[in-house]
Order: C-alpha cells, then sequence, then structure tokens
C-alpha cells in the first residue's frame, strides 16, 4: 500500500486538535452570557473547564496501557462530536446549566485527551525531516481553528440569532449540532487516512504501577531544581494579567452600554476577537519567534515582558473612552493581541529551557499542566472582580498586575544562546 503524505492529514488533525478547546474555553463563554449569567458566574463555570489540561500530566502516560495513539485520535474526535450533540441539546432544556456544563466537562477531557494522543501520533509517524518541514504547519492549522472558532461560528451565531428572532438556544443548537457532524467527518476520514506507524503500540514495556512510580520520581525530581520557585513563579504569574483579562474583555466588548461595555453584537465580536485579534496574536508570534531564533531569548527577554503587559492599557482605552467606531476597537484589540503575541514567545520557551535535562519530556509535561492552572485560577475570581468594582477599575487593576511580570523577570537567569536557530541546528 503506499504511503499516504501527511499533507493529507497533518492539516486537518491540528484544526480538529484546536477547534474543541475554542469551544471549551470561548464558546462556552458566549453562551452563558448569551444566557444571563453574570460575569462572576461566568468566569467561575467556565474557568474549571482548564482543569483536565492542568490534570493531562497525571493520567496521560497511562494511555498506551490500554490502546495505540491512532484509537485514541480518533475515538476522542468520536466522543467530542457526541459531547457538542450534547451540549447542543441540553442547552435547550429546563436544565441547560447542568447539562451543558456536563457536556462541557466531557468535551475538555476529550480535548486534552485527544491533544496528548495527537501530537504522540505526529511523533511516532514522522522522521526527523518531515517534523522540521510541518513545524510551522502545525501551528498554523490550529490558528485556523481559532479563527473560525472565535470569529467564524460566533458570527454565524449572530446571524442565526437574527433570523429566528433571537432564539440564542435554538441558534446555539444548531451551531454545536454543526460541530457534531463536523466531527463525526474528521473521525470517518481520519479512521481511513491516518497512518499505522511501527512504533504505536497498544501496550507499554511497563505496567501501571510502574508508570505512576516512574511518575512520581520524575514530578520529585522537578520539584527538587533549584530554581523551581522561579520557574513556578514565572509560570503561575508571569501572564497573570491576561489570565484575568482574557474571559473579562470578552464580557465586556459585549457588554449593554448601561454597564459601560461596548455593546458589540456576536457579528462584531467575531470579526474583532475572533479574527482581528486572532490575525494580530499570529503575527505578534512569528515576529517575536524570527527575533528569538535570530538573537537569543536572553536579549528579548524584557521587550517580551513589556509587549505582554504594557498592551493591556487598550483596554484601559477602551473602557473609559467607548468609542463608537468599530475600526478604532479593532486597532486597539489587535494592539493588544500583537504585543501578547509577540511576549508569548518567551513565556511558550522558557518552560523548554527550564525543562532540560535527564527527564526533559516529563519536566516539560509538568509545566504545561501549571500553564493551564495559571489560566484556571484567576479565571475563577476574575469576573466576580470585575462584577465589584466595574469594568473600568478592573482594567486598571490588571495593569497594575503587570508589574509582577516584571519583578520575575528579574530573576530568570537564561543562557545567551538559548532559541537561537544556529544553536537549536547543533543540538
Amino acid at each position: 500500500m503506499k504511503a499516504r503524505t501527511p499533507w493529507s492529514w497533518v492539516p486537518t488533525l491540528y484544526f480538529a486538535e484546536g477547534l474543541p478547546y475554542v469551544a471549551v474555553t470561548l464558546l462556552s463563554i458566549e453562551i452563558y452570557m448569551q444566557l444571563g449569567l453574570s460575569d462572576a458566574e461566568v468566569t467561575f463555570y467556565t474557568s474549571w473547564f482548564y482543569l483536565p489540561w492542568v490534570l493531562k500530566p497525571l493520567w496521560s502516560p497511562f494511555l498506551t496501557l490500554l490502546k495505540t495513539k491512532r484509537w485514541w485520535v480518533n475515538t476522542m474526535q468520536l466522543l467530542l462530536g457526541a459531547a457538542y450533540a450534547g451540549v447542543a441539546f441540553t442547552i435547550q432544556s429546563d436544565w441547560w446549566l447542568q447539562g451543558s456544563i456536563c457536556f462541557f466537562w466531557i468535551m475538555a477531557f476529550s480535548s486534552a485527551t485527544h491533544d496528548v494522543a495527537a501530537d504522540d501520533f505526529y511523533m511516532l509517524s514522522l522522521d526527523q525531516h518531515e517534523q522540521s518541514f510541518f513545524v510551522g504547519i502545525r501551528p498554523a492549522f490550529y490558528r485556523l481553528s481559532m479563527i473560525f472558532g472565535k470569529g467564524v461560528l460566533i458570527m454565524l451565531a449572530g446571524v442565526l440569532q437574527v433570523m429566528f428572532r433571537n432564539q440564542i438556544t435554538f441558534s446555539w443548537g444548531l451551531i454545536f449540532y454543526g460541530l457534531t457532524g463536523l466531527f463525526i467527518a474528521f473521525y470517518l476520514y481520519h479512521n481511513f487516512i491516518l497512518p499505522y506507524p511501527k512504533g504505536d503500540v497498544g501496550h507499554h514495556e511497563k505496567n501501571a504501577h510502574e508508570i505512576f512510580a516512574d511518575f512520581l520520581e520524575t514530578s520529585k525530581a522537578f520539584f527538587q531544581q533549584k530554581q523551581i520557585f522561579i520557574v513556578l513563579a514565572f509560570i503561575l504569574l508571569f501572564r497573570l494579567p491576561e489570565a484575568l483579562l482574557t474571559p473579562v474583555s470578552q464580557l465586556f466588548l459585549q457588554a449593554s452600554g448601561s454597564k459601560f461595555g461596548l455593546a458589540l453584537s456576536p457579528q462584531e465580536f467575531g470579526l474583532v476577537n475572533g479574527t482581528v485579534g486572532v490575525i494580530g496574536l499570529l503575527v505578534g508570534g512569528i515576529i517575536g519567534r524570527i527575533f528569538v531564533s535570530r538573537d537569543g531569548l536572553k536579549k528579548w527577554l524584557w521587550p517580551m515582558t513589556g509587549a505582554i503587559t504594557i498592551p493591556n492599557i487598550a483596554y484601559i482605552y477602551l473602557a473609559y473612552v467607548m468609542p463608537q467606531s468599530l475600526i478604532a476597537i479593532n486597532i486597539a484589540v489587535f494592539l493588544q493581541a500583537l504585543g501578547y503575541g509577540f511576549g508569548f514567545c518567551a513565556y511558550m520557551l522558557l518552560p523548554i529551557y527550564f525543562s532540560q535535562g535527564e527527564h526533559k519530556a516529563s519536566n516539560y509535561a509538568l509545566c504545561t499542566g501549571f500553564m493551564a492552572l495559571s489560566m484556571m485560577l484567576p479565571g475563577l475570581f476574575a469576573g466576580a472582580l470585575a462584577d465589584a468594582v466595574g469594568y473600568r477599575m478592573f482594567f486598571i487593576i490588571v495593569l497594575i498586575c503587570c508589574i509582577l511580570p516584571f519583578i520575575i523577570a528579574c530573576f530568570l537567569k537564561v543562557d545567551a544562546h538559548f532559541g537561537m536557530k544556529e544553536a537549536e541546528e547543533e543540538e
């Protein structure tokens, strides 16, 4: 049988990987906001959906005890389709909150499992040359799924709400039934097109007890690192301002004028945040990676710290000026996202730097768990804080919190050559 080109499955695999994450972390906020929950309730309920990504390092090593990575990819895509259908059905019922939260939880755990299986399957299926070739293609299609989820789907939901005279639950039901069909199609397509790599075996050379013992050993080694407190402080606090800002900014942009929000329609919000904002994030990330590969992360650490914090002032401008021009709003959101994308490069690269050593993969997995925790914990109270002080004062508090990343940057010690393209090639 002729080997299938990676072009036939890598783009669709990573598009499918990004979409449920967007649905869990952003579309859930959109639905609960439109259904009348307070900011405090919205951010509290939806922040808990990060928990599967926090716990992912605990259970991901056990996946291969049962089935192959290929099996997990396909099964999770089918389960994600079922979870979308569950959300579509329950939000139109009398118990919409409890039911939708249940299925969003299933979606979150399935998505986190799919992330692990897809990334491992990618590594097993491609040789080193192919992995290098697709290193930029994977995130590109992941970002496209963000534009589709945050932009197209929210705008489409707005159009449907106009067509069906503001029937919010019915409109979102159609959106999620559509996602159900899409993921059933992904399941059928990938079940046929994904290769069968030789290294993808449905068993592990160690049993569950041995895997758990290894996890405890590597975790102990991780927490015994000399700079562990700096590492954890960086991971948990470096993007604290953004963790506070992300859920509340979505609510602010669409809140009514009586709440001092900008009252954007779903169509306008999909354009501003889901399209222009994501493009800014993508462009900032590309620029940041180019600069780091040329000069190393150490040289750009302080500029990136400034970029991930100072542009948050854009939301103070929006909250106090409250511009009516959609162009002005787009520019402000784009500049904030551009800075965040540029600065986020440091946040992504430093855990890799901290994870070097004997247990590199396990250390990085633990870092990703804490990275998810850094988004979950602030989100639990972000909405309540915004409700208590109002959007204007909330964005000022976010800007004050921007002092923390600068303090943490003072204690970070990074090799001058880390991140340079030449240094990576030598390794």
